[in-house]
């Protein structure tokens, strides 16, 4: 666990982690840091507070101090250095005759700096325009073009809802939107009802996606036909997720037709009671066991248990060497040995111990 502290930056949602250095520190104090843009003036809005370390962005950077009525004024006179710098910059884009539009400029706290963000439709050559700023204000310009969700976070505004748009308020990222959302969620699809203020699908689109998801998996498909409390069959006709009921048309005894909202849950499924249980399979038997054969082809007798006693070998019988069993043999092998009588030449005679009984 780490302790750190909450900064958000010109007002806006995201909140970045900072390491507060002993330094004691309030929510809503004004805090100097450490940024890859440069020295920056944040607010602070979560105060020191534990982390787990894989939740932080590393490495983390250290507040250099707490902002002083010095820094305070410092910051407001860079807010109306900014509306300056956006007036000159729309005139000198519409000298220039560019297609683009100018959103916001941002000064860094120390006036290094000057920020443009602008939207456009492609790519604009504005090379010439930065040398016209740049000659103007003195100082490193940047000019950044972002699209037209971020313009609609930098700059706010209400929603069909009445409500301050989400982006601006409280959201850090925005989430991937689709237009399967609002089928899904039974919503109209007229662009100028699901659409937010930036011309895109509305970001709130995905906040209850996940609940209708989950309840659409437990609802009855539309089509299947289900059994009513009362017993009579019917077909589902629409699913309300919000007050989780479903609409059920079915046949009366008198042949008219009917359609009414039920619980979902006291709904049954047709063939859910017809089913027949799953049979048991049967274990395999098993399969008998083959006498194994001697190499002669009869059958060898099955082995006596080693705690029986072999019967002892007559005084004139010599004792019987147990042969181990081999696998097939090839053809040479299992061709009968002759002896030749003359001595001579062809297949030799077998051994003279093999030839006694």
């Amino acid at each position: 666990m780490k302790t750190v502290i909450g900064v958000k930056f010109r007002g806006g949602s995201k909140v970045y982690y900072f390491d507060p250095c002993d330094l004691e520190i309030q929510t809503g104090d004004g805090v100097i840091v450490e940024t890859a843009r440069g020295v920056e003036f944040g607010d602070v809005a979560q105060g020191p507070h534990q982390v787990e370390e894989d939740k932080i962005l590393a490495p983390l950077k250290t507040v250099q101090r707490v902002a002083t009525p010095r820094d305070r004024e410092m910051r407001d006179q860079n807010a109306a250095k900014e509306k300056g710098a956006y007036q000159l910059c729309l005139q000198k884009i519409q000298e220039r005759g560019l297609e683009m539009k100018l959103v916001d400029v941002e000064y860094s706290f120390n006036g290094s700096k000057v920020v443009f963000y602008f939207t456009a439709d492609g790519r604009v050559d504005f090379r010439e325009l930065v040398k016209d700023l740049a000659g103007v204000f003195k100082t490193r310009i940047e000019l950044r073009q972002i699209g037209v969700r971020d313009e609609a976070k930098m700059l706010g505004g209400l929603g069909s809802c009445g409500r301050p748009v989400c982006c601006k308020a409280f959201l850090a990222d925005f989430q991937p939107v689709s237009i399967k959302m609002a089928k899904e969620q039974s919503l109209s699809l007229s662009p100028t009802k699901i659409s937010g203020i930036c011309g895109r699908l509305m970001c709130c689109l995905k906040y209850e996606q996940d609940c209708y998801e989950t309840m659409r998996k437990q609802m009855p498909k539309v089509g299947k036909e289900v059994f009513t409390p009362e017993g009579i069959a019917g077909t589902v006709v629409e699913n309300n997720i919000l007050t989780e009921k479903t609409k059920v048309k079915f046949v009366l005894p008198d042949g008219s037709i009917d359609m009414r909202e039920y619980p979902f849950r006291e709904l049954g499924m047709a063939g859910a009671a017809q089913k027949p249980p799953r049979e048991q399979k049967e274990a395999p038997r098993p399969k008998p066991e083959r006498p194994k054969r001697s190499q002669e082809g009869e059958a060898a007798p099955e082995a006596e248990p080693e705690a029986k006693e072999k019967a002892p070998a007559s005084a004139g019988e010599r004792p019987k060497s147990r042969r181990r069993r081999r696998g097939p043999r090839s053809h040479k092998e299992d061709r009968p040995h002759k002896a030749n009588p003359a001595g001579g030449g062809g297949e030799s005679a077998p051994a003279a111990d093999k030839m006694q009984p």
